[in-house]
């Protein structure tokens, strides 16, 4: 089920999906709130607790989401935020990025139209990772020469998945 809450000043239609491995849970469950202040929908797809659990199975729920196109964009926390970035990257279609600060997050938005956020709970102070969250969400992909690199990736994508389909 998914989250809606107005926020301050419109509705925002963008749905997401969330999850964390046990490292990251804490912080998933307190980044909600700003979550629910940007007005930003979410489906939290687990872990539902602090026991461990493997992060891969969670980067790849948010990940086949994203690619599915059920949600916009995906938002994970793990301890270094690159685990799951790495299984998320797996999924054809996702371009998770870790962000460790607001202009990597922001960078990863406009030059890479990253659609997989990936946080890391052990490295970056909660009220960094606020920030963080902020930026991402506030920023756009830019196009223009950006969209041809962006292409460059997705025809990797393709020819990687033809070959292994040999």
């Amino acid at each position: 089920m998914y989250h809606r809450f107005k926020s301050v000043n419109w509705w925002f239609e963008m749905k997401i999906a969330i999850a964390s491995d046990h490292a990251g849970f804490p912080e998933k469950e307190q980044l909600k709130p700003l979550l629910d202040e940007l007005g930003i929908q979410y489906e939290d797809l687990g872990t539902a607790s602090s026991a461990s659990v493997d992060y891969p199975d969670y980067a790849r729920k948010v990940g086949e989401e994203v690619a599915r196109g059920n949600v916009e964009q995906g938002l994970l926390v793990c301890g270094s935020g690159t685990g799951m970035a790495i299984a998320a990257n797996k999924v054809p279609g996702v371009r998770a990025a870790v962000a460790w600060n607001e202009d990597i997050a922001r960078l990863a938005r406009e030059h890479n139209d990253a659609n997989v956020l990936s946080l890391g709970a052990r490295v970056t102070p909660f009220d960094e990772l606020q920030k963080i969250v902020r930026a991402w969400f506030a920023a756009k992909f830019d196009g223009g020469r950006h969209a041809l690199r962006v292409e460059k990736i997705r025809e990797i994508e393709r020819d990687e998945l033809a070959q292994a389909a040999k």
